[in-house]
């Protein structure tokens, strides 16, 4: 149980630190809605959903004015649908996606994450089919969501799946293009991916889980910063040393973390379903105060990209690990610090400013909980070298057995210093260069699989 002390502390955390419960997410096992007819099959994907998430939303809604703790998403994951839809063909897998849609809008949720597939050693005709529906599935959809995992650090990366990615995402945009190529914002390609992440767009509801479960997001950057703010006003910088400012860290995200548990397990009792895992990564927002590049300020780089800053983030990275698995029973998802460019004001200033480029985004992404995360590129980069730059994402994630994801938006129309806008908590920020376009064909075009590191072998 939560002491009354730790609950009062967090008060003034949520008022004035921009403190919230980013996600509640239920995830749904779908495999037992599966048939050889597609309508048979969403009449029973959207009977399920809305038999278990009928009462999700008021309740996360109700938990959250009851403890004065704000749910800002309510959402679903699902069952891989490439699993689900297993023999179907492209038409059919957007039928699906127009299913999933309705079955979102009913239950309320703001977005549903699972249009997904696992294909990092091989593709079945079906997943080729499942692949090539994706730009017109997430197009006529405004709530799915799409992930493909492509690598692992046990069996490799699929050069087959990665040029298929890089194709979609070029086509994603253009299927976009009203909105901005808004489309590729909704598609993330994994890694290692977990199946009881909360945070969209790589949610899924792993095979090894039960039939549904409830997971949380918690989020925070604004708190650790105003926390560390606190410390060194009232200490001196002087008398401070590095690892005084990681030990607050850890404390603070102790608490964040609490907050996340006591409303989970509030909800999940409420509404008689297993409560899964806390992900205690920090998610930043757009909003000014709310940003993990603010921290790496604070933590001493005066230009996020600068020496330096791929170390911090590192040792921030730890130390919300480290105090985060203390305070919750059960943590999972991805848990860390988390670096969306487009949904974090500071670092899309960075990019603005020419002070953070893609291949030192690239350096940090080694040691933090994602990977390349809402980046915006000029719309006239070619499918190869997004596939590429998938690619050498992957690979970091293969080799350092961690997570790692890309979450790449080629804008239609636009080149770099250009700006875009999603809104919400998708955020903006101006087009980042990407240097060494068209030069990565040959490598793409091998097919195949990279096979996996030795390490693979463990057992």
């Amino acid at each position: 149980m939560l002491r009354s002390d730790q609950i009062l502390a967090t008060v003034e955390m949520i008022q004035k630190e921009n403190l919230d419960v980013r996600t509640v997410t239920m995830g749904i096992n779908l495999l037992d809605c599966r048939s050889d007819n597609v309508e048979t099959t969403c009449y029973n994907i959207e009977r399920k959903i809305q038999s278990l998430a009928e009462n999700f939303v008021p309740t996360c809604d109700k938990i959250g004015r009851k403890l004065g703790i704000p749910v800002v998403n309510k959402r679903i994951s699902v069952t891989p649908i490439a699993l689900v839809g297993a023999g179907y063909n492209r038409a059919q897998f957007v039928r699906l996606a127009r299913c999933l849609e309705k079955s979102a809008d009913i239950a309320g949720v703001d977005i549903l994450g699972g249009f997904s597939a696992q294909v990092e050693k091989g593709l079945t005709e079906s997943d080729r089919e499942y692949i090539l529906a994706i730009p017109e599935a997430l197009a006529v959809t405004n709530k799915v969501c799409a992930s493909i995992n492509i690598a692992s650090s046990q069996k490799g990366i699929n050069m087959d799946a990665l040029a298929m990615v890089g194709q979609t995402v070029k086509d994603l945009a253009e299927s976009t293009r009203d909105s901005g190529g808004f489309g590729a914002a909704k598609f993330v390609a994994f890694c290692n991916q977990p199946g009881d992440n909360p945070f969209m767009a790589g949610a899924i509801h792993g095979t090894g889980e039960a039939d549904a479960v409830l997971n949380v997001g918690v989020s925070g950057p604004g708190v650790i910063a105003r926390s560390l703010e606190r410390l060194i006003s009232s200490h001196g910088a002087e008398n401070l040393l590095i690892d005084d400012l990681a030990e607050e860290i850890k404390q603070t995200t102790f608490r964040v973390t609490r907050c996340g548990e006591l409303v989970g397990r509030q909800v999940s009792r409420e509404l008689g379903i297993e409560f899964g895992v806390v992900d205690l990564s920090l998610a930043p927002t757009p909003t000014v105060g709310d940003s993990v590049g603010e921290i790496l300020h604070i933590l001493g780089v005066d230009a996020i990209g600068a020496p330096g800053s791929t170390a911090i983030v590192a040792m921030l990275n730890d130390a919300v690990k480290k105090g985060g698995i203390f305070a919750s029973k059960a943590v999972g998802g991805l848990s860390g610090a988390f670096i969306p460019v487009m949904e974090d004001a500071v670092l899309a200033e960075a990019v603005g400013r020419d002070e953070l480029c893609l291949e030192k985004l690239e350096a940090m992404t080694c040691v933090c909980s994602v990977g390349l995360d809402m980046v915006a590129v000029p719309g006239s980069v070619d499918a190869d070298t997004i596939s590429a730059i998938i690619a050498d994402e992957m690979a970091i994630g293969m080799v350092n057995n961690k997570t790692t994801a890309a979450r790449i938006i080629p804008v239609p129309g636009k080149e770099a210093g250009d700006h875009v806008s999603f809104g919400g908590l998708f955020g903006a920020s101006p087009i980042m260069p990407v240097r060494n376009v068209g030069q990565s064909s040959r490598f793409v075009a091998w097919g195949g699989r990279i096979p996996a590191p030795i390490h693979s072998f463990k057992n």
